[in-house]
């Protein structure tokens, strides 16, 4: 990606964001007028144009403390913002179609202003303060898999987890609870297709308490782990030697034999944030034609969207990276974009079956709406 691209890119995020504050900014002002009628403008766009600009700040080298509190700080925010400009724009739409359609008449009464104003605020809180909610909150889902009439059955427990993204908000809070959980399960094998950590190992508190808790995972075939985007970057080789060390087998374009039952195989992702290393991608396809037809073969692979790469000698793809979208309306989105942006998915009788996970962990805001974190537990028959 050349300079002038991303200049044009940053750019461009910066206009969107800052013309959506100035939206959300205005709306705000307007209704708290209407209770304050003191209220001095000026000092509200000040209030206000910190706030914001704090956000923004979160992507500078800044020291240690500040930089969490920065953090901490903009990820609640996001999600405030997001909702703040989903609910004003939602109202404001209905009003003016009201006013189209002489429901509501023009100018807009005093009443009518204020009522949706404060509806606009109470949906924000109300979308907000269960989101961080449900994000404390982990379910457990199951699906039952049949593999092929000429594939040797293994008969097996799969434990997924994916999107982890430790170093994140909360992240390391519920490792412990995960761990248990996923041991209760009692799963024969425990797969982790990606996103283990949020870019930054450093972002990490405590490595040492997390490599004990993955240490703490019980499986007789082990657990196996490949990388999502956010497992890379400068801090690349700091993650796969805490993965290695937490006896997490970490698959990159590579597959394994397993107790001559069944094969697994790990793909890198296809774009790490800030790279692997070096690493980059291989298709595999060439090297699992040469594994035994009658072998189960499930494959690890972070983003769903390289579906179309694999063919029928696949038996099961276990992905993460959607989240579902994490927070409604996301969901509508990666809907659009990808095939199977969640749960159980396979093309024809032929194919492989694919489920993605909306993954144990969130990355960005700790919100959860529409969405869960869970753990998912696969049957495979």
């Amino acid at each position: 990606m050349s300079k002038l691209t991303i200049v044009f890119a940053i750019s461009l995020a910066l206009l969107i964001y800052g013309g959506a504050n100035l939206y959300i900014g205005h709306r705000l002002y307007r209704g708290l007028v209407l209770i304050f009628t003191r209220i001095n403008k000026w000092v509200f766009a000040c209030v206000y144009g910190v706030i914001a600009f704090i956000y923004l700040l979160q992507f500078l080298p800044l020291p240690g403390a500040i930089n969490e509190l920065v953090t901490t700080f903009s990820s609640y925010w996001l999600g405030i913002f997001v909702y703040l400009l989903l609910w004003f724009a939602v109202i404001d739409v209905v009003v003016f179609i009201g006013k189209l359609c002489k429901l509501i008449p023009s100018p807009v009464p005093k009443v009518v202003r204020l009522c949706s104003w404060g509806l606009a605020i109470f949906c924000t809180i109300a979308f907000v303060g269960y989101g961080i909610y449900n994000a404390t909150q982990i379910k457990e889902v199951q699906y039952k898999i049949s593999t092929k009439d000429s594939v040797d059955s293994p008969k097996m427990k799969i434990v997924v987890i994916s999107d982890l993204h430790l170093g994140a908000i909360q992240s390391e809070n519920r490792l412990e609870e995960i761990v248990e959980k996923i041991n209760a399960m009692k799963p024969d094998l425990i797969a982790i297709p990606g996103d283990i950590f949020n870019d930054d190992f450093d972002a990490v508190k405590n490595p040492k308490r997390v490599s004990e808790l993955f240490k703490q995972l019980e499986a007789p075939y082990g657990v196996y782990a490949t990388l999502g985007n956010h497992d890379g970057g400068k801090t690349f080789h700091q993650m796969v030697k805490l993965l290695k060390d937490s006896n997490i087998m970490l698959l990159k374009d590579e597959y394994v034999i397993i107790d001559d039952r069944f094969a697994l195989a790990g793909s890198l992702d296809s774009s790490p944030i800030r790279g692997y290393g070096g690493l980059k991608r291989k298709d595999m396809q060439d090297s699992l034609e040469k594994i035994d037809p009658k072998l189960p073969l499930i494959v690890l692979d972070h983003n769903p969207i390289h579906l179309e790469e694999y063919s029928s000698n696949v038996d099961l793809i276990l992905s993460g990276h959607t989240h579902k979208g994490q927070i409604f309306p996301g969901s509508l989105i990666t809907n659009q974009i990808y095939v199977v942006d969640y749960g159980h998915y396979q093309k024809n009788a032929n194919s492989p079956h694919v489920i993605v996970t909306s993954g144990v962990g969130t990355w960005g805001m700790p919100m959860r709406v529409g969405t869960n974190n869970e753990i998912v537990e696969i049957l495979l028959d």
